[in-house]
C-alpha cells in the first residue's frame, strides 16, 4: 500500500554522492542507536543481570558519542538554523559529555554517578538524541492507492501494538498480565478511552504507568501531529505531500494553515496542561502523600484530563476516600478535561476574539482593533451553544435525579454543586469519575449514555458524534418541520456535505454501537442490557465511564469493546473511507427522484 523510502534532505544526498563514508558513517550512527533504543527497552522491561547492565551501559555511551559527533558535523557543513534548535542541541551535547566524564572519571558510588545512570537518564539521552536524529530524516511516502485516512489509521495501530509489547514487559507490572489485557489496555490509553481490566494504581509498577500515559499523551494528539511538527521544528520545513497528509488530519482549511494549526495544537496543550499540573499539586498539599508522588499524580491527571483519556492512578479515581471531597481538585479537572472537549481550534479562536475585544476596550480608536465580522468562527459558535446547553440541561438534570442519591454524602450545598457538575461534564468523554457509578439512579444512566453518544467538539481530544453532529441533526428536524428546503443559522447556511456527514455518522454510531452490544449481550448472558449498552457507548465513544462490569467481561467480550474503541476513535466514517475511497470525476448526473419516506 505504502512505499516507504527512507532519505536525507536532497542536500545531504549530493553529499553522501561524493562523500561516501560520510554515508556509512550516518547509516552506522543510525542503526546502532536504532539497536540501542531497542536494547533500552528491552533492559528497562526485563531483568537483566549486573554485569550486562554495565555493558549495555557501555554501548549507550559509544552510541551517544557517535550522536555527537554526527551532530557535530551536521553543523559544521549546515551551519545553525535556528537558535531554538542550537539550545536544544547543546544541552543534549553537555548531557552526553557529563555523561562520559562521569563514567571514565567519576566514582562509581558517587552521588553524580548514581543520578546519571541508575535513574536511567542515560536512557533518557539516548532515546531523546535518537529521535532527533530520526526526525531531520525525511521521510516520504509515495501513494498509490493510499488516502492519508489509511496513515491515520495504521499510525493508530502500530501505537497500539507498541503500547501492548511495552505493557507486557515484567518490570511494567507487579504480576502476569494476559495478551488481550494488555491490548485491551493499550487501545484504551491510545484510544483515550479510559475503559480498564487492571487497576491502573495498584497492578501496573511506575514504568507501567508511564507508559500509559505516554500512550495516551501520544494517541490524544495522534502520533502524526507529534511526528510532523518536530520534524519542522528540527529541519525547519515539511514536503508539500506530508502537508497535504497532515492537513487532511488536522482538518486545516488551506494548505498555509497546516503549520499554524500544528503551532496552536501544541501550544494549548502545553500551556492548559502546565498550569492543570500547578493546580493540581496545589489542591493536593493537604493530601498526605510524598513530594515525588504528588509531582507524579498532579502531571499524571493533568495529561489525562486535557486528552480526555479517563485514566487514573488512583484505584476508584477520584472517588477515592481522600478526594472525593476535595472540591477544587475536582474543579480543576472538570475544566481541564472541558478545554480538551472544546477542540484545539475552537480554543484559539475564542483566545484570539476576547484578545481582540480586549483590545477593543483598551485602544478604541486604533483602526486595526476595529469591527471584525467573524472573528469568532460559525463553527465555534455552533459547538460553543451547544456545548453549553448541553452542559446546563445535564447540570440540572443531575441536581433533580441525584440530590437525595449519590450526592447525599456531600454535606454542604458547595459540595453537591460542584460534583454534580463534574457528573454532568464528565460524560462529555472524560471517563474519571467522583461518585460511585453503579449507584446512580437509573435516569442518571440513561442521561450519561445519551451524553457519551453525542461527546465533544471535533478536532478535539473527546469522543463521541461530536457536538456539531448532534447540532446539525437537529438544525435538520427543525428545518424540514418548518418546510425549508435549507439550514440556515447565524446568518449563514449550512453546505449540503456537512449534513451528509452528520448523518453517515450518527447512522454507523448507531449500528455499530448496536452490534457491539448484541455481541457482548450474547457473550454475557448474565449481565444485563442497561449495563452492556452503557459500557458499549463508552466504548464506542471513547468516554471511559463504567458501570464496574469491563474486568468481569470475557476475553471475546473485550476483544469487542477493543474493536469499538478503536473504531469511536480513528472514527467509523475514516474506516470506510479508507477501505472504500476510490475518487473518480464524474462529469456526468442523472435526473433526481425523490424517494418516499414517511
Amino acid at each position: 500500500m505504502f512505499d516507504f523510502i527512507l532519505k536525507k534532505n536532497k542536500k545531504n544526498a549530493l553529499d553522501s554522492m561524493h562523500d561516501k563514508p560520510s554515508g556509512v558513517f550516518n547509516k552506522l550512527v543510525f542503526y546502532s542507536g536504532l539497536f540501542a533504543v531497542l536494547l533500552a527497552i528491552i533492559e528497562t522491561g526485563f531483568v537483566f543481570k549486573v554485569w550486562l547492565h554495565g555493558v549495555a551501559s557501555t554501548f549507550y555511551l559509544i552510541v551517544l558519542g557517535l550522536n555527537f559527533i554526527e551532530l557535530l558535523s551536521q553543523y559544521v557543513q549546515k551551519g545553525i538554523r535556528s537558535k531554538l534548535v542550537l539550545t536544544f542541541d547543546l544541552s543534549i551535547a553537555l548531557l552526553v559529555i557529563a555523561l562520559l566524564v562521569t563514567h571514565f572519571f567519576a566514582d562509581n558510588s558517587s552521588f553524580l554517578y548514581k543520578f546519571l545512570f541508575e535513574k536511567s537518564l542515560i536512557k533518557i539521552a539516548l532515546l531523546v538524541s535518537f529521535i532527533r536524529q530520526l526526525l531531520v530524516m525525511e521521510f516520504s511516502f509515495k501513494i498509490v492507492v493510499a488516502h492519508p485516512a489509511q496513515l491515520f489509521i495504521l499510525s493508530f495501530l502500530l501505537l497500539i501494538l507498541l503500547g501492548t509489547f511495552l505493557l507486557m514487559m515484567p518490570n511494567a507490572t507487579y504480576g502476569h498480565i494476559a495478551f488481550v489485557d494488555a491490548l485491551f489496555t493499550a487501545t484504551s490509553a491510545v484510544c483515550i478511552t479510559g475503559l480498564a481490566v487492571k487497576d491502573t494504581g495498584a497492578f501496573f509498577t511506575p514504568l507501567g504507568q508511564i507508559i500509559i500515559m505516554c500512550l495516551f499523551q501520544l494517541g490524544g494528539l495522534g502520533i502524526l501531529t507529534f511526528a510532523t511538527y518536530f520534524s519542522y521544528f528540527f529541519r525547519g520545513r515539511i514536503s508539500y505531500q506530508t502537508q497535504l497528509q497532515i492537513g487532511h488530519v488536522t482538518s486545516a482549511n488551506r494548505m498555509s494553515d497546516v503549520l499554524k494549526t500544528l503551532k496552536v495544537i501544541f501550544a494549548v496543550t502545553f500551556a492548559v496542561e502546565s498550569v492543570a499540573a500547578m493546580a493540581i499539586y496545589l489542591s493536593m498539599l493537604d493530601v498526605p502523600m510524598s513530594i515525588h508522588r504528588r509531582i507524579f499524580f498532579s502531571v499524571f491527571h493533568a495529561i489525562s484530563a486535557f486528552c480526555n483519556a479517563g485514566f487514573s492512578t488512583m484505584s476508584d479515581s477520584l472517588y477515592e476516600l481522600q478526594l472525593r471531597f476535595n472540591y477544587p481538585l475536582q474543579m480543576v479537572v472538570a475544566v481541564t478535561f472541558l478545554f480538551g472537549g472544546l477542540g484545539f481550534a475552537i480554543v484559539a479562536n475564542v483566545v484570539e476574539y476576547l484578545r481582540h475585544q480586549v483590545m477593543r476596550l483598551l485602544f478604541p480608536n486604533r483602526s486595526r482593533y476595529g469591527a471584525k465580522p467573524w472573528l469568532l468562527s460559525i463553527n465555534s459558535r455552533i459547538s460553543l451553544v451547544t456545548t453549553l446547553s448541553l452542559l446546563v440541561l445535564a447540570f440540572v438534570s443531575v441536581l433533580v435525579f441525584e440530590w437525595q442519591g449519590t450526592l447525599t454524602e456531600h454535606t454542604s450545598v458547595i459540595g453537591k454543586l460542584v460534583t454534580g457538575f463534574f457528573v454532568a461534564a464528565a460524560p462529555r468523554s472524560s471517563g474519571i469519575n467522583v461518585v460511585d457509578m453503579a449507584q446512580l439512579a437509573p435516569p442518571t444512566v440513561m442521561l450519561t449514555i445519551a451524553l457519551m453518544w453525542v461527546g465533544a467538539a471535533p478536532n478535539s481530544t473527546g469522543g463521541g458524534i461530536k457536538t456539531t453532529t448532534f447540532a446539525v441533526a437537529v438544525l435538520n428536524i427543525v428545518s424540514l418541520a418548518r418546510g425549508y428546503s435549507r439550514i440556515e443559522i447565524f446568518r449563514r447556511e449550512i453546505a449540503d456535505i456537512s449534513v451528509k456527514r452528520a448523518f453517515a455518522i450518527i447512522c454507523l454510531s448507531v449500528i455499530i454501537i448496536a452490534f457491539g452490544c448484541t455481541l457482548i449481550r450474547w457473550a454475557e448472558p448474565n449481565m444485563s442490557m442497561t449495563e452492556v449498552l452503557f459500557e458499549s457507548v463508552s466504548a464506542y465513544t471513547t468516554t471511559g465511564l463504567s458501570l464496574g462490569i469491563t474486568p468481569h467481561l470475557s476475553a471475546f467480550s473485550k476483544s469487542v469493546l477493543i474493536g469499538l474503541m478503536f473504531c469511536g476513535r480513528v472514527g467509523a466514517l475514516t474506516i470506510l473511507i479508507a477501505l472504500l475511497n476510490r475518487p473518480r470525476h464524474q462529469s456526468y448526473r442523472y435526473p433526481s427522484e425523490e424517494i418516499i419516506i414517511t
